[in-house]
């Protein structure tokens, strides 16, 4: 079954996939190449789909395929994660984006939108002002539905009512990595029934070796496959970029910073961002 890590884009879910990836699939414990990422892969995928001979510019038959898709996934009889960006929908009340013979539950990775928004301008080469659009209006980023923030983010806690749901915001996983990391494994253990018992060795080496500031630097000696180029000059573009250093306080203009909290109010007030 599967154990979705949702979140909407520039969230801190490619920090969360690093950490777990540090943890479930290496010896150690120690993030040293980005090839350990891609043990966590992510839904909707194109290739996935293909395979099928589901053709994925058609996103109506791509919509209805997601449950198809899930099953064969599952085939494997084992828990997996997978990243997704997408919200929880129910097209036309007939084709959700997953169910609960597939889902086991979901990590939703939640982050002040004023931050995001100069995030993903960076990360898409938009500006300020279309990027911020795209987090207020909402809607398909490709192949991917992510819908508006506050949609993506409303959208996940149907998994509440069954204790299959852990809200997580980025804002503590930098913050207080360890404490909250933990408390990351407790919940996949209590989804999975397996007792609880931390290795403690694999978490400091986790911990350790996908801070920030070693991301960064493992980004910017090995490159980053999932870091998109600059349409202009065609060069990479950071994925690991600012950091903590994105203070929406320090870089977002007023109208726009009023726009959002405005749109957003009863989430953010909900998340204590307001």
């Amino acid at each position: 079954m599967i154990i979705w890590l949702a979140s909407y884009p520039k969230s801190g879910n490619t920090l969360l996939r690093s950490m777990l990836s540090a943890y479930f699939f290496s010896k150690d414990g120690i993030y040293d190449n980005f090839k350990l990422i891609k043990s966590i892969r992510q839904f909707p995928h194109g290739g996935l789909f293909q395979k099928l001979g589901i053709d994925i510019n058609n996103h109506e038959e791509s919509i209805k395929s997601y449950i198809k898709v899930q099953d064969i996934i599952n085939k494997k009889d084992s828990v997996q994660f997978f990243k997704t960006h997408s919200y929880f929908f129910n097209f036309n009340n007939s084709f959700p984006f997953t169910n609960y013979k597939n889902t086991l539950g979901a990590i939703y990775i939640v982050r002040d939108p004023r931050n995001i928004v100069t995030s993903f301008a960076k990360f898409k080469s938009f500006s300020i002002e279309d990027s911020a659009k795209f987090l207020i209006e909402g809607k398909g980023d490709g192949f991917t539905w992510t819908n508006s923030w506050k949609e993506n983010y409303n959208s996940w806690k149907i998994l509440i009512k069954d204790q299959k749901y852990l809200l997580i915001k980025f804002e503590d996983l930098i913050k207080d990595r360890e404490f909250v990391f933990k408390e990351i494994l407790k919940f996949i253990f209590n989804l999975t029934k397996k007792k609880i018992a931390i290795d403690h060795i694999k978490l400091k080496n986790t911990i350790k070796t996908t801070s920030f500031d070693y991301l960064k630097k493992l980004e910017r000696e090995t490159g980053f496959v999932e870091a998109n180029k600059d349409p202009k000059t065609g060069e990479p573009i950071p994925f690991f970029n600012l950091g903590s250093k994105n203070d929406w306080k320090k870089l977002l203009d007023s109208k726009i910073k009023e726009k959002i909290e405005n749109s957003f109010e009863k989430e953010m007030r909900e998340l204590g961002y307001l």
